[in-house]
């Protein structure tokens, strides 16, 4: 009980099981002190809304935000949760919070969270913010295929920018041949 990284792989192991109650039980007792305390509490919400009970969940990761505004990870977890629920004006300003607080200059690794937003921003039909966002992805990780997948064939939908959609999805086809 007393090894947090334990109680963390229990957690996890539990969600994989569906198991959603018991991997909030044990999210819950890594306690407040240890450095895995974030990520307890973010594999506690997520269990919370693998479980249906996506208003605990969001309480659980407000709470982190209003104890500790400046921690990335919980706006991200918050961002995530709102944007899984399909709640997409809510999972942008969560974003929008979220990429306030990556260090400048951002690197490769911020790409998921502008591919996030852009997809929120594209299912409320902003899409020139959502295209500025899927080109800051790239911009980081030039290559990343789900970015190019997407942003290619949603070029196709719009009839836009035939040229370079096709020139992505063949990329991304090439890097992931079976996805």
């Amino acid at each position: 009980p007393e090894h947090a990284e334990a109680i963390l792989l229990a957690g996890a192991m539990l969600e994989n099981q569906k198991q959603f109650d018991l991997a909030t039980e044990a999210y819950a007792m890594v306690p407040q002190s240890d450095g895995g305390f974030f990520a307890a509490e973010i594999g506690r919400a997520r269990a919370l809304q693998g479980a249906g009970k996506l208003d605990a969940a969001l309480e659980v990761l407000n709470g982190q935000i209003r104890r500790h505004p400046d921690q990335l990870s919980v706006h991200l977890a918050l961002a995530d949760t709102l944007r899984g629920a399909e709640r997409w004006a809510e999972a942008t300003a969560a974003y929008d919070t979220t990429i306030g607080l990556i260090p400048q200059p951002a690197t490769a690794g911020y790409w998921p969270i502008y591919y996030s937003r852009a997809i929120a921003l594209e299912r409320q039909k902003l899409w020139d913010r959502a295209e500025a966002d899927f080109r800051r992805a790239l911009e980081l990780a030039p290559d990343q295929p789900q970015v190019l997948n997407y942003l290619g064939y949603s070029y196709l939908e719009r009839g836009e920018n035939f040229d370079e959609a096709l020139s992505m999805i063949e990329r991304a086809v090439a890097q992931r041949p079976d996805s």
